[in-house]
């Protein structure tokens, strides 16, 4: 049980122990061991699948050479991925729950590789879209059973450093994947180029399927929890009704069918939300709990999950693209372009912790917003001064305050999420959250990614392209900074009154 502390207070331990699944604090059959040695597996695992989604970013102007890409299916490599993700997220963790976490982590490591390897082996766009889907399958069955292993393998001072663990890995991971793919297409080992970043992860698969049995203890529940089949189906027909429109409109001129599947937005959010409704009459666990989407501050991370995320996703996209395509640089040269953010993000996600236990959780996203905010406007006024030119020196000092800025508000992410949520619904809180998120991953590249593209379209430089990619992040994370004001003195305030 979750004990009572103002939000603000919560510390890493309490949050990431609320955002595994209720099962595993109360139902599952044994709370088996995990050595050392087990943990690092499980964190191996876990570094997969999240640097996958940053890998591609500097190899996706190689890809464009091999395959004559469009802008267009250069955003879709990238986010297919991060929905197939989030829509078997929450199945996925539930699967664990039922037949073996140890057990759903080889068949995502299995599925994983066998993406990997037909992603570095695709003959077409095509191909390879289709590989990208499945590897965000794999990767949705490997990161539920991560959380939970540690969870009810560990306690005390070791599962805090786990999790402090699992944390660090889980922010810097992004970065890590876009200096590793930036190094692997400039080496070209073996004559691979861009295919090299995905079949760098088939050793890590095997050595993964061969520690796992041996170091990794299984657990799961005593009893089976439903899978909420009708609201994944809905979820995944809804992400690809707004997806498809947003990344092919612009470039179809929004022909009928473009314009007919965005509309069909609208009823499919009102279907799901009825449908939920229904499962929640008939307690069968769903997937987006309506009885959570009632707590004003479950609902305000949703809105940080969409409008953070995407935006997170989307500069990592815009940026890799323009300061190769634009700019002329090698994927060595602009994957190292984000070290100086990595380490910011790094330090800050450090000194995070007792920011937000000073401030507060709104103020503290306030300030982390108004910093990322001021890296965004740093980076645009730093690429018109040097353009052509761009380098790792000149976009030191913006990317820092980015770097520093992001780790503010994912820290203060799931502690506002779940800091009204009950304990016995932190499973499920954790889930929605979770899921939420890494569909804004998928979405974000397609939006941003199709600010680039449609004005280099009308004429424009890739100059005055990143320029309105960056800037439509501001005016998105503006909205965040209005809604997190307007959240404070709603219900911060009044939440600090009662503590």
């Amino acid at each position: 049980m979750i004990p009572h502390t103002s939000p603000s207070l919560y510390n890493f331990e309490e949050i990431h122990t609320m955002t595994t699944t209720t099962s595993t604090a109360t139902a599952d059959k044994t709370a088996s061991t995990l050595g050392a040695t087990g943990l690092m597996v499980l964190l191996a695992g876990q570094l997969l699948p999240q640097i996958d989604f940053s890998i591609v970013n500097v190899a996706l102007d190689a890809i464009a050479q091999t395959f004559h890409a469009t802008p267009t299916e250069l955003e879709l490599i990238v986010a297919v991925y991060g929905v197939a993700f989030a829509v078997c997220l929450a199945m996925a963790g539930r699967l664990g729950d039922n037949f073996g976490r140890r057990k759903l982590f080889l068949w995502g490591v299995q599925v994983f590789g066998v993406a990997s390897l037909l992603c570095g082996l695709a003959g077409s766009i095509w191909m390879l879209l289709a590989a990208r889907i499945l590897q965000g399958v794999g990767a949705a069955l490997i990161v539920p059973q991560i959380l939970a292993t540690i969870h009810v393998g560990l306690s005390g001072h070791e599962r805090s450093r786990a999790l402090g663990y699992y944390g660090a890995i889980g922010g810097l991971a992004f970065i890590i994947g876009q200096v590793l793919g930036g190094f692997l297409v400039s080496a070209d080992i073996a004559g691979l180029g861009w295919r090299s970043v995905f079949l760098i992860n088939l050793p890590i698969c095997v050595a993964l399927l061969i520690a796992t049995p041996r170091w990794i203890p299984e657990t799961k529940r005593a009893t089976r929890v439903n899978i909420d089949w009708p609201g994944t189906a809905l979820l995944a027909t809804l992400i690809v009704c707004l997806l498809v429109p947003l990344a092919l409109g612009p470039v179809k001129h929004w022909a009928w069918p473009y314009i007919a599947l965005l509309i069909a937005v609208l009823p499919l959010v009102a279907l799901l939300w009825k449908t939920e409704l229904r499962q929640e009459k008939r307690n069968a666990h769903p997937l987006l709990p309506p009885a959570l989407l009632r707590i004003p501050s479950a609902r305000f991370g949703l809105v940080i999950a969409v409008l953070f995320f995407s935006c997170w996703s989307g500069y990592m996209f815009a940026m890799a693209l323009t300061l190769q395509t634009g700019a002329g640089l090698s994927p060595l040269q602009a994957g190292n372009a984000f070290i100086a953010l990595g380490a910011a993000y790094f330090v800050s996600s450090l000194t995070s912790p007792r920011v937000l236990k000073r401030l507060g959780l709104a103020p503290a996203l306030i300030l982390g917003c108004a910093v990322q905010m001021a890296g965004v406007l740093g980076v645009m006024l730093t690429l018109k001064l040097v353009w052509p030119h761009p380098d790792l020196l000149n976009l030191i000092p913006a990317t820092i305050l980015i770097g520093y800025g992001q780790a503010l508000i994912v820290g203060c992410f799931f502690r506002i999420g779940l800091s009204d949520v009950s304990a016995d619904q932190a499973g499920a809180g954790s889930s929605m959250l979770s899921t939420v998120q890494q569909a804004s991953f998928g979405l974000g590249s397609a939006l941003l990614g199709t600010v680039l593209a449609q004005t280099l379209r009308l004429g424009g430089s890739y100059l005055h392209a990143i320029v309105a990619a960056l800037s439509t992040e501001f005016g998105i994370m503006a909205v965040l900074l209005v809604s997190t004001v307007i959240y404070h003195f709603r219900h911060g305030k009044k939440r600090a009154a009662n503590t």
